[in-house]
């Protein structure tokens, strides 16, 4: 699949491989396509679970992932390269940005 688009999408699990490693996440995940400066970017919504979870996406250098609701896989993103990652205030959601590479 390609670029997600603005519209959100929303999901209950996420299976996701930090360049080698993989992690799965489960909860309230969103996806959703950006454009900041004529430039296409990805941001992932995660629950904040684990520290551990989030020191590694701090490390990475790559990651793709796989969003499902129900089972049924939506959205299946191409390698991205992170170019930030913020807790969101309320939540203490972790948003992860990344571009393709």
């Amino acid at each position: 699949m390609t670029f997600p688009g603005t519209r959100p999408i929303h999901g209950d699990a996420v299976h996701l491989s930090i360049d080698t490693v993989p992690l799965v996440f489960t909860g309230a995940i969103t996806c959703q396509g950006i454009l900041e400066g004529g430039r296409g970017y990805v941001e992932l919504t995660l629950p904040d679970a684990d520290p551990n979870h989030r020191r590694a996406l701090e490390r990475c250098t790559s990651y793709s992932w796989d969003l499902y609701r129900d089972g049924a896989l939506l959205y299946s993103s191409p390698t991205l390269t992170p170019s930030g990652i913020m807790r969101r205030t309320g939540d203490g959601a972790l948003v992860v940005k990344g571009s393709p590479r």
